[in-house]
């Protein structure tokens, strides 16, 4: 079982970039496929992104190409969100997920962070 810790949350004007962080704990990291998901108020939560277990296959949700970027750090058991060019409409909840594959749907990811508030805004 893995514990996850989202952190680098906040308040960004547009046009800003953030770097979330997710720190992981118990289990081993390795073995884990490693999501970000994100949830707005009042909306179903969405996926970000996702990276495979050695760091070589990542997925992204197709809005999000080219301003998104997983990445992860297997010693340190960290992974990553870097986010630039940020828009309004990505300011959600973010949460960071560990599971067996690179899919879409939160469905398949078995252990979930508290997740971190990021408000784009001006």
């Amino acid at each position: 079982q893995v514990q996850l810790v989202e952190s680098g949350g906040g308040f960004v004007q547009p046009g800003g970039s953030l770097r979330l962080s997710c720190a992981a704990s118990g289990g081993t990291f390795s073995s884990y496929y490693m999501g970000w998901f994100r949830q707005a108020p009042g909306q179903e939560r969405e996926f970000v992104a996702a990276i495979s277990r050695r760091g070589l296959s990542t997925n992204y949700a197709d809005s999000l190409k080219g301003r998104f970027t997983i990445s992860r750090d297997n010693a340190k058991k960290m992974v990553y969100l870097q986010m630039n060019s940020l828009k309004p409409e990505d300011t959600a909840v973010y949460y960071c997920a560990a599971g067996p594959t690179l899919r879409k749907e939160y469905a398949f990811y078995d252990y979930w962070g508290q997740g971190t508030q990021v408000t784009v805004s001006s």
